[in-house]
This record gives structure tokens, C-alpha cells and sequence, in this order.
């Protein structure tokens, strides 16, 4: 009876030993995620006057052949950038995004070749056991992700869909909504046609589409950029490629 009532005695300790790093882990845990938060609330607002900035250029000019935004013909090779994390213990956290990926790749990627930027340990397995080609792996980014690591990614999608080796590149990440909801999403970032036709964010004749009036041009006119359009428009799109990049890996 002794004996037993020692093992019992240890368990409880054990219990309460567990309890108290599980809570330190909790509290950890929503510090990140409320630091998270706020950088993407933070972020929102450069992401906005960017668009707006791209906005006011294609009020006098039409857009649509820039490299960034120009939709190819047909579709050869293409460029997913996958973001998942570094360990397991996470639910159907990296399940989920896995199937949805599955299922993009059967409806979007058949007869294509399919490289692969994992973030994220998990990432680069994942894209292994889909039998997809793994062009980098950046792992240890995910848990505390900074702006800084989103550039090296970000200059690895630019270099290669500037020079043609992708005829579109798209984004792979967890959409947070809240503690309890995270949706797997597979979006377009490049082309970024698609991107401003869904947000409404440049006029449709700049992206090819209706005429605009006369007075429209006259209006916009009035706007100067330095050194020239051309940079400035260089410039905004990719810092908004540098954006979305960034904000995905704070949703993951």
C-alpha cells in the first residue's frame, strides 16, 4: 500500500509539472501570435498606398505588358512556393495545406513542370513525397518570421519569372482567421493582373480593358514621378510581391 501511494504521490507531481509547461508553452505561444497579428495589421497599410501608387500610374498609361503583370501564353513550367512549418505536433495544420495543395496541382498543374521554394522544414517533405522539384528549402523561418527573410524568397521568384523560367508562380500558405480557423490557400502571385483584377485597385483600361474618358487622363495627368513612371511602377510592384510573400509567412 506504501508503495502504491508513492507512485500515485509521483504521478500527481508529474501532473502538475506538466501543467506548469504546458501553460508557460500557452502563454509563449500567444505572445507570438499576437505579435504575428500585428505585424500583419501593420503591414496592411504599405501594401494599400503601393496599390494606390500603382493606381495613379495607370491612370495615364496603359499597364497591362509589364513583365509583372502580363499573362502568358500557354503554360510550361511554374513555381509554387510552399510554406508549412519546421516541426510536427501541429494538428492538421500542415495536413491540410498538403491536400489542398493536392488538389490545386490534379486541377491547375497537370502535364506541367512544378518546381518548388519550400519555407519551412515540413515544406521541403512535403513537396519530396509530392514528387515535385525542390528548388530551395528556407527552413527555420516560420516560427518568428522577419521582412528580412522574405527577400532572399523574394528575389528567387522575381530572377525566375523575369527571365521566362515560370509562366506563373503561386503562393501556398495558412490563412489565419482566428485561434480556431486557419484555411489552406493556393493563390496567384504572378502574374499580378489577376491580384489588381480582384481587388479593383487599377482601372480596367490600364490592364487592356474598357477606354477611358478624356477627362480621366487630363485629371491624373496632373500627378509627377521621379525619376520617371517606369522605376516608380518597377519599384511598387515588386515591393507588393515583397508584401504578400512577407504577410503569408506571418498568416503560416
Amino acid at each position: 500500500m506504501a508503495v502504491n501511494k508513492k507512485i500515485i504521490l509521483r504521478r500527481i507531481r508529474s501532473v502538475k509539472n506538466t501543467r506548469k509547461i504546458t501553460k508557460a508553452m500557452e502563454l509563449v505561444s500567444a505572445a507570438k501570435m499576437k505579435r504575428a497579428m500585428e505585424a500583419v495589421a501593420g503591414s496592411r497599410p504599405y501594401v494599400e498606398r503601393l496599390r494606390s501608387l500603382v493606381r495613379r500610374i495607370a491612370e495615364t498609361r496603359n499597364i497591362a505588358e509589364h513583365p509583372l503583370l502580363a499573362r502568358r501564353e500557354g503554360r510550361e513550367r511554374v513555381l509554387l512556393v510552399l510554406i508549412m512549418s519546421d516541426r510536427g505536433l501541429c494538428g492538421a495544420y500542415n495536413v491540410q495545406l498538403v491536400r489542398r495543395v493536392r488538389q490545386f496541382l490534379a486541377e491547375h498543374a497537370q502535364e506541367v513542370e512544378v518546381d518548388v521554394i519550400a519555407v519551412g522544414k515540413r515544406a521541403g517533405h512535403a513537396a519530396k513525397r509530392l514528387g515535385l522539384n525542390l528548388l530551395a528549402l528556407y527552413p527555420n523561418v516560420t516560427a518568428s518570421p522577419r521582412a528580412a527573410h522574405a527577400r532572399p524568397i523574394v528575389k528567387e521568384i522575381l530572377n525566375g519569372y523575369i527571365s521566362e523560367r515560370y509562366d506563373d508562380v503561386f503562393l501556398a500558405f495558412t490563412d489565419f482567421r482566428s485561434a480556431i480557423a486557419q484555411i489552406p490557400r493556393v493563390m496567384t502571385l504572378l502574374p499580378m493582373k489577376k491580384m489588381f483584377e480582384d481587388f479593383g485597385s487599377v482601372p480596367k483600361h490600364a490592364l487592356g480593358g474598357e477606354e477611358r474618358a478624356p477627362l480621366e487622363i487630363a485629371e491624373a495627368a496632373e500627378c509627377l514621378f521621379e525619376p520617371n513612371q517606369e522605376v516608380v511602377l518597377d519599384f511598387a510592384l515588386s515591393r507588393i510581391v515583397e508584401s504578400m510573400v512577407y504577410q503569408a509567412l506571418l498568416e503560416s
